[in-house]
């Protein structure tokens, strides 16, 4: 079983721009060790602020109503008790006590000598335990420490291990370390002290936090330290949610993680930090269970050709079928499936023509409009076109009327005129009408003129246009579809003369 500690609320606070409220903070930890199941969680440094504080103490009376106060944690210093006395007065019940894992950290940074620091960490050891604080230790720059001065890493080690510490953790504070170095100090750490229990705590700056946490763990780690979408300081931290596949999947280890309550976490988190999840990030991001192209869409109706482990309902999603220039019929299938509507083969071909159309003009169809098309072609479908759009130009400037220029074919013969109008759909329609003047064709009268947007709001979204019209004392509804306003109008009202020249 790997012990998962999130420090989140503190390590992934020193997020550039990232801060959270108390009330945020309390809400981030309730979901962390109410429905999540992390076992532990790091909250806040000591001595940081009144607001800090304020927020350790609200989190603290809540862990402490709930039987969860020896699962949250307060990074803690060397300072003669201050920090105790801080962290006791807010109600918490153990320390993560910042001690240097590197000899050049004890000489340059402290200017002490390694024996003079182990003295000051054995004073606040005996302090926590008069004071009823767990201690665990935080060995910062233990990456550099193993590189450069092992010795002293186990001289603090030897010092130490026999006191009153419950875990000894091992971060790579800077960000240095590759999987092969993470196995083979973590193993050697492991291999000298099989009685003690050890943490390892990855930042991304290479972009190995994962990897490296992969490594520890195959070492023998007992314990990671995660952060939800990966904040943290420069690079970040590594992300709870890759590390809980990875330890499950790739090295079949056991949590006491709901991998079901991780989506939620992650959004709620994105929410109050104001940062973005990425939309390609593993897991969580918003593409990462969308299929794109139609033969994988293919391959998932033929015995599930392109799945791996990381089916979505694990985590509270679903999959996804992309709509747009890819998509084949598979795709279109599984998306009309999830709507409940079945189509014959032939309508489901003109729905896909349709569908790679409008993705040459947008990314994405999404499933919301897929309704939209469907009732665009099923309704609208003129299969013998006596009136054909051949082309058309638009043109709008300020403190002008807008022109169009139109170029249509009406049985078989082209004609071209131009007009201006109060707008370029205005334009469009008196060009239309100067034609059919010249013609001597009656003209329909417009009525009404809806235009739609799928849900979502997105601002390359389909529109939907309905124009109800009168002509020869009928009334009738034309739609066009289009990701531009103007354009899906035009269509609507080339059905329309289609319909009028029947």
């Amino acid at each position: 079983m790997i012990e998962i500690m999130d420090t989140t609320l503190r390590d992934g606070e020193q997020t550039s721009g990232v801060s959270f409220s108390a009330p945020e903070k309390l809400s981030i930890a309730r979901y962390l060790l109410e429905e999540l199941g992390v076992d532990r969680i790091e909250i806040a440094s000591a001595r940081v602020s009144v607001g800090e504080y304020d927020a350790v103490h609200r989190i603290a009376e809540w862990a402490q109503k709930n039987g969860y106060i020896d699962r949250v944690e307060v990074l803690g210093f060397v300072d003669g008790g201050v920090s105790l006395k801080w962290i006791q007065d807010a109600g918490c019940r153990v320390i993560n006590l910042l001690v240097k894992g590197s000899y050049k950290h004890v000489t340059e940074q402290l200017h002490k000598t390694p024996e003079q620091h182990i003295a000051d960490i054995k004073a606040v050891i005996a302090q926590a335990q008069t004071m009823n604080i767990i201690v665990n230790f935080y060995l910062e720059d233990w990456s550099n420490g193993m590189q450069n001065s092992k010795d002293y890493v186990f001289q603090v080690i030897d010092s130490l291990k026999d006191l009153s510490v419950r875990r000894f953790m091992l971060p790579d504070t800077l960000g240095i370390l590759n999987p092969f170095d993470t196995y083979n100090y973590c193993k050697e750490i492991i291999e000298r002290y099989p009685n003690l229990h050890f943490d390892y705590h990855a930042h991304n700056d290479y972009d190995l936090a994962v990897a490296n946490v992969l490594a520890a763990a195959s070492a023998g780690i007992q314990g990671i330290h995660t952060t939800v979408n990966g904040l943290g300081e420069r690079a970040g931290n590594a992300p709870l949610t890759s590390v809980m596949a990875v330890l499950h999947d790739q090295l079949k280890k056991e949590t006491n993680l709901h991998e079901d309550k991780i989506y939620k976490i992650s959004k709620l988190v994105e929410t109050y930090s104001g940062l973005r999840i990425p939309a390609n990030r593993p897991i969580t991001g918003d593409n990462v269970f969308t299929q794109c192209a139609g033969v994988h869409a293919d391959g998932d109706n033929k015995n599930n050709l392109y799945y791996n482990d990381l089916l979505p309902e694990r985590f509270g999603r679903v999959r996804e079928y992309a709509l747009g220039k890819l998509s084949g019929k598979a795709n279109i299938r599984k998306n009309l499936e999830t709507l409940g509507i079945r189509l014959e083969e032939a309508d489901l071909e003109k729905v896909t023509r349709r569908i790679i159309e409008l993705g040459d003009k947008k990314q994405v169809v999404t499933q919301e409009e897929l309704p939209y098309i469907i009732a665009d072609i099923l309704k609208n479908d003129v299969s013998e076109q006596k009136i054909r759009l051949i082309n058309y130009s638009l043109s709008l400037a300020k403190g002008l009327r807008a022109v169009a220029t139109v170029k249509i074919s009406i049985n078989g013969e082209t004609y071209e005129a131009t007009a201006a109008g109060d707008g370029q759909y205005n334009a469009f329609s008196k060009v239309l009408w100067k034609i059919y003047t010249q013609l001597g064709k009656g003209k329909p009268e417009l009525l009404n003129y809806e235009v739609n947007i799928p849900p979502g709001g997105q601002t390359d979204a389909l529109v939907h246009t309905t124009i109800t019209w009168r002509f020869k004392e009928k009334l009738f509804r034309t739609h066009g579809l289009d990701s531009d306003q103007t354009e899906a109008a035009i269509k609507a009202t080339v059905k329309m003369l289609n319909i009028i020249e029947e």
